[in-house]
């Protein structure tokens, strides 16, 4: 959901709760700050039901494109225009990292799973800037050897 520029203060929404309400209606959304909390957005029901439809429309358009040869070629080369640094992953990574990220976007889309999205941008741009960098590259790919990094959690 993009938020307007426009906030009020959380004090503002506890002293005049209509007068922001009749704001954030005319807004869409408006967004709540608060100095010891996250901020917050306040909306109405229909804009958030617009935007959950308008990302589960554009998750199964780009999910069809990329079943499409055409479709997935498109797909690949637009995304150096969306995500610049694409350009430090090789080709095979790039592709992971399409379907990865329209399968978050489906995630996020059917199964309300909104982190999905955020983690697979930030994962891919992490192994973008180590391939960009040579020392941290010789790093990353270096073998550990008889190094024990001990048990390992695995959570469900």
């Amino acid at each position: 959901m993009a938020f307007e520029s426009e906030s009020v203060s959380f004090t503002d929404l506890s002293r005049n709760p209509k007068a922001v309400a009749a704001r954030a209606v005319a807004l869409g959304c408006l967004r709540v700050t608060h100095r010891d909390a996250p901020d917050m957005v306040l909306t109405t029901a229909m804009y958030a039901e617009r935007a959950e439809e308008n990302l589960t429309t554009a998750s199964r358009l780009f999910l069809a494109l990329l079943k499409q040869d055409d479709g997935a070629k498109s797909l690949l080369l637009a995304l150096p225009e969306v995500f610049p640094w694409v350009r430090h992953l090789d080709a095979g990574e790039v592709r992971e990292f399409t379907v990865e990220l329209l399968e978050a976007l489906s995630d996020a889309a059917e199964l309300g799973a909104r982190e999905a999205v955020h983690r697979a941008i930030v994962s891919w741009r992490a192994t973008a800037r180590i391939n960009a960098d040579p020392d941290q590259l010789r790093e990353a790919v270096r073998p550990l050897g008889d190094v024990d990094l001990g048990p390992v959690e695995v959570h469900e």
